[in-house]
């Protein structure tokens, strides 16, 4: 890889140190190919993306980022899972990292906040932007549904008498 090359792989690892809700260090060592495609067509679905590159690229793109803390995370064979979602790239890996004992977290960032293992862990439990947009309509929407159940309750009261009374009159 010449100087070039690495300029831009430290300019892309920058950018996504700096824009994703959350970035979440691994080992990988022992993972086929196939396994790894695996994890990278898991974070694909949930929003997020798997990054490999090498640690002193991702050391020195780190410098001046908010989630510069994590640099200490990275030695040996480290992958990067990082999403826009604060919570999704927490949640591929952590269900990844219980099925496949060969991936092991070593922690992440949060923005500024650097997360160990128990840190990602309790990201990972936690419900996601999508999760949390649903049960939010889902509040506002019950209270509506209620109204409209009790204002059509009288009409439909009164159709089942008066088809009560037609059936009564008509015997």
């Amino acid at each position: 890889m010449d100087r070039a090359q690495k300029e831009k792989v430290v300019e892309e690892l920058g950018q996504i140190f700096e824009s994703s809700g959350v970035v979440v260090v691994s080992h990988y060592e022992g993972l086929t190919v196939a396994e790894m495609q695996d994890l990278r067509a898991q974070m694909r679905e949930a929003g997020g993306s798997v990054r490999v590159a090498k640690n002193r690229l991702a050391k020195i793109a780190l410098e001046g980022q908010p989630c510069a803390s994590i640099a200490g995370l990275l030695t040996g064979m480290t992958v990067l899972a990082y999403s826009e979602d604060p919570v999704a790239a927490a949640k591929v890996v952590e269900k990844y990292a219980k099925e496949n004992s060969k991936l092991e977290i070593l922690g992440g960032a949060m923005g500024e906040n650097e997360l160990d293992v128990a840190g990602v862990k309790a990201v990972a439990a936690m419900p996601s932007r999508e999760e949390l947009i649903a049960s939010i309509v889902g509040c506002i929407g019950a209270p509506a549904s209620n109204i409209a159940g009790a204002i059509g309750a009288p009409a439909s009261n009164i159709a089942s008498i008066i088809s009560t009374v037609e059936d009564k009159a008509a015997a």
